[in-house]
């Protein structure tokens, strides 16, 4: 993959900033799909759901290595944005399916 060649700081921080805004629209939308898979889940361990975390880690890192990103910058970004969006869904799951009023006896 080519990208393109810079010939200022200015230009460069342009891009970022460009870059950016892309990235937090799909972080929104990654986010939106995450608070609809709450509902979907039974417990918080299919929250957690550590198989899969590791299926996606899997899955970024091959696509680190053919489009020609850092697979340790991925895989950290992945990393902490997974953590994120557990915690997320554990309180949009929460909301969604409250625990049962205790009684007393």
């Amino acid at each position: 993959m080519s990208y393109p060649v810079f010939t200022s700081l200015a230009d460069v921080r342009l891009r970022i900033d460009a870059i950016d805004r892309q990235l937090v629209a799909l972080i929104a939308e990654r986010g939106a799909c995450v608070a609809q898979a709450a509902g979907f889940k039974r417990s918080d361990a299919e929250v957690a759901a550590p198989d899969r975390v590791a299926q996606v880690l899997a899955r970024v890192n091959g696509l680190a290595v053919e489009l020609g990103a850092d697979p340790q910058v991925v895989e950290a970004t992945w990393r902490a944005m997974i953590g994120a969006f557990i915690e997320m869904e554990r309180a949009a799951r929460a909301r969604l399916h409250p625990p049962a009023p205790q009684h007393p006896d």
